[in-house]
């Protein structure tokens, strides 16, 4: 009989016991933190969004499968693309949490953020091309700048802070 360890779910709340062959199937945080290049105190960050999950050990260690190294590299790709982690976490949602990340799977997840990256690149494509309106363009003025209120129409809304781009 293969000796056993005790694995406690936080949600479940109870111990669930495990095998030493599980056991060496996870890695502790500090595993994580070397093989994924991401410090420890990031994966707790990660895992306090709902981004990646862990399993409590007798010792209340954590305990991650195998499997998160490879979606916290989904994790660091979509965050390079500048997709914010309220969305990587939507996306996420349709990933496998059991097993590594296939190609397939990739493909799926990648598919639905072409649009979002495609509308981010024209926006910045438009926003670039204006950049060179603002040299000597005498405006001097953020209520009238052309780039920042287009339309003169902030001053319809009235004072105060409404220049924030919402996109």
């Amino acid at each position: 009989m293969p000796k056993r360890s005790v694995r406690r779910d936080l949600s479940t709340g109870p111990f669930v016991p495990m095998t030493a062959e599980e056991f060496a199937r996870e890695l502790s945080v500090g595993e994580v933190a070397a093989r994924s290049g991401i410090a420890v105190s990031a994966l707790h960050f990660y895992e306090a969004q709902g981004l990646i999950t862990s399993r409590r050990n007798a010792s209340n260690q954590r305990r991650y499968p195998r499997a998160v190294l490879r979606l916290i590299a989904v994790i660091k790709v979509a965050q390079r693309t500048g997709i914010p982690l309220a969305e990587i976490r939507e996306h996420l949602a349709c990933l496998p949490h059991d097993r590594p990340v296939s190609a397939a799977d990739w493909a799926k997840l990648s598919a639905g953020w072409h649009e979002v990256l495609d509308d981010r690149i024209a926006r910045l494509q438009r926003l670039r091309d204006q950049l060179g309106t603002c040299i000597g363009c005498g405006c001097l003025s953020l209520t009238d700048c052309p780039l920042r209120n287009p339309g003169d129409e902030v001053s319809r809304e009235g004072a105060g802070p409404r220049l924030l781009d919402p996109g």
